[in-house]
């Protein structure tokens, strides 16, 4: 697991409890899953918006004093 052994993920654990505080782990651990969820989600699903240039669509000089 990442070149990880037991001790280190030990020693990791400590530090987070430490840090955060036992309590919120579980927040934590929630808010991690619904992001990880949600990443997947954008992994599989097509863009929401088709931002690519359509090949029929003419092209527009940028002059526009003749319409005046």
């Amino acid at each position: 697991m990442f070149g990880l052994g037991m001790w280190e993920l030990i020693v990791i654990l400590l530090i987070v409890v430490i840090i955060f505080g036992a309590s919120r782990l579980p927040q934590i651990g929630e808010g991690l899953g619904k992001a990880i969820r949600g990443f997947k989600k954008s992994l599989k699903e097509p863009d929401a918006i088709d931002v690519t240039p359509k090949k029929d669509a003419p092209k527009k000089t940028g002059d526009d004093s003749s319409k005046t």
